[in-house]
């Protein structure tokens, strides 16, 4: 039973609701994220794929014919960088524009 018996009148505003408010403050969070840290996420996530694409060119390099490492340290990374070499490969072979290096 509520505590006031009395029933609420016509025009009285019913109290926010906590999923509203949470709601609000999620949207907040993703504005300021928006205005603060994604361009630096972007950025870092963007290093990190130059990266690994760079040490599995490295490492695995003789598959496109650039000999840089001798086959047996090759062979004993191969396992940790089988995920990866399909897009490797396409991203290697790709075209290259003058907006790529823009974007």
């Amino acid at each position: 039973m509520p505590d006031d018996p009395r029933p609420a009148e016509p025009g009285a505003k019913e109290p926010k609701e906590p999923g509203r408010l949470k709601g609000m403050l999620g949207h907040l969070r993703e504005v300021t994220y928006g205005m603060a840290a994604h361009d630096m996420t972007r950025h870092a996530l963007r290093t990190r794929a130059s990266m690994e694409h760079l040490f599995i060119l490295t490492t695995m390099g003789d598959m496109l014919g650039v000999p840089i490492l001798p086959p047996y340290y090759s062979l004993r990374l191969l396992p940790y960088a089988v995920p990866q070499i399909a897009t490797w490969k396409r991203r290697m072979l790709r075209e290259k524009d003058l907006t790529d290096a823009m974007f």
